[in-house]
């Protein structure tokens, strides 16, 4: 079971900027893909990339602020998230300075479980979700190679479904600088350019 908070909204959806969530299964390449966005991006100052607070271990790939179990409710207790969930056994946050960022009209781009899709589409005015994803060979493979403990087992990981409303997809296998390039587009522009 998975549990979602969203910080109570008093006034109007969050605007003008765009939260860009990118979702998918275990081994899909989010991380990958986002970092080397972030990188194809860099001058680009209208576009934030959150950090997420996590009391599991960050791989290499991930930017994340690890933190126990108790950190984490207290700092959901304080209201120093916008948006947070629990999935698989573990907590995941995003910060809140991502509202100022978006009422500024900066893009905000997170690494979110597909839960938060629905009440981050209630929260805020302009949200565009990706998926990511790959065949399940594809993702087996990956999730084996980077040998994190709290995966747990492959076999259910690559089993679980990763059922979301995205509004774009990618299909990450082949060339992954080409498809930061399209996750860099859809950032920019919500949508794919022609």
């Amino acid at each position: 079971m998975t549990d979602i908070a969203v910080a109570e909204q008093t006034t109007k959806l969050i605007g003008p900027g765009r939260l860009v969530l990118v979702v998918g299964p275990s081994g899909a390449g989010k991380d990958t893909l986002i970092n080397a966005a972030r990188s194809l991006g860099a001058d680009d100052a209208t576009i934030v990339f959150a950090r997420r607070t996590v009391t599991r271990e960050a791989s290499a790939a991930e930017d994340n602020l690890q933190v126990t179990p108790e950190d984490f409710s207290r700092l959901e207790a304080a209201g120093d998230f916008a948006l947070s969930w629990r999935a698989h056994g573990h907590a995941y946050g995003l910060p809140r300075g991502l509202d100022d960022d978006i009422r500024a009209g900066r893009t905000v781009v997170a690494n979110v479980s597909r839960m938060v899709i629905d009440p981050a589409r209630s929260a805020y005015a302009n949200v565009v979700v990706v998926l990511i994803t790959a065949p399940a060979e594809v993702l087996a493979a990956r999730i084996a190679a980077r040998a994190r403990a709290s995966d747990g087992s492959i076999t259910d990981r690559v089993g679980r479904s990763v059922a979301a409303q995205p509004d774009v997809t990618i299909s990450n296998v082949g060339d992954p600088i080409a498809h930061a390039q399209d996750l860099l587009e859809i950032i920019r522009h919500g949508r794919p350019q022609p």
